[in-house]
């Protein structure tokens, strides 16, 4: 039956740069009114003029977040100030690049809240009003929920959390048989500033990165055609099912390929403190 864009309000997170500004822009292209919302004026003033070129109602919300407890009144005020949301793209996120063994249960909290309760919370915040309105989400997950990729242990984590919540709802609503599409896209590696910020270690990827607007057609395809996950490149589809015959043997030619990306990179092979030994009994022993 498709889905036309124009004339939708849609509310992209994270829409300051990167994918979210990328999808924001594309939106706005087809004839929706878009709001963004991020932590950064400068460049979500620099977005919404370019949103405004295509849609003059568009309007953006420096808005953080991380603080929990202010999703739901942010939630009420994007509602109301963009006239109601026929779309909700959860895209805000962070990063996490460490070996497991250097993170703190600090970071694991900080990673989960970004990318899984935040966009859990707004989307319950604004599931009354999408019901209502027949909406769309849309959840910008990744690759790694799916491969488990070296040094990602956090990040991966809070991805997989994000596809099987969005897995269940949209479980959930057809049981209802609710009208409201739900739709989770998994990027590959993406040229944003994610793969640059600090404190997180190199990337260990060899595949080009994809620019943010090929992230856009796919994702209005997958809107119009009412396709419940995509990957982005799409060759990551075949790539996918290989993992679940042996999981094991998967995992373990993730850490061959890690390794030889170390050897080719001129990096060490990275290694868990080893805790010294207590003595047990006389002699140690």
């Amino acid at each position: 039956m498709g889905y036309d864009l124009a004339g939708r309000k849609v509310l992209v997170t994270g829409g300051s740069a990167g994918i979210g500004a990328a999808l924001a822009e594309g939106f706005a292209a087809r004839g929706a009114t878009v709001g963004i919302c991020g932590r950064r004026t400068d460049r979500l003033a620099e977005v919404l003029e370019r949103l405004q070129a295509h849609a003059p109602g568009s309007r953006s919300w420096a808005v953080d977040l991380a603080d929990l407890d202010a999703v739901d009144d942010f939630a009420a005020r994007a509602d109301e100030e963009l006239g109601g949301i026929d779309v909700l793209v959860n895209n805000a996120g962070i990063p996490k690049r460490r070996w497991a063994w250097e993170l703190t249960p600090d970071v694991v909290e900080q990673v989960m809240a970004i990318n899984y309760l935040s966009p859990v919370r707004l989307t319950l915040a604004l599931l009354p009003a999408l019901v209502a309105r027949s909406g769309r989400i849309v959840t910008i997950s990744s690759v790694a929920a799916r491969l488990s990729p070296p040094a990602e242990s956090a990040y991966s984590a809070s991805k997989a959390a994000l596809t099987a919540f969005f897995e269940g709802l949209a479980v959930d609503l057809a049981v209802a048989k609710v009208d409201v599409g739900v739709h989770v896209v998994n990027p590959g590696v993406i040229d944003t500033e994610l793969f640059s910020l600090p404190d997180n270690d190199e990337s260990l990827a060899d595949v080009e990165a994809l620019p943010v607007t090929a992230m856009v057609e796919p994702v209005v395809a997958m809107l119009d055609a009412g396709t419940f996950e995509i990957y982005v490149p799409d060759w990551f589809t075949g790539v996918v099912p290989a993992k679940f015959p042996d999981t094991g043997a998967f995992l373990q030619g993730s850490a061959d390929y890690a390794r030889q990306r170390l050897v080719d990179l001129g990096r060490p092979t990275p290694a868990p403190t080893v805790a010294a030994q207590a003595p047990t009994g006389p002699g140690g022993r």
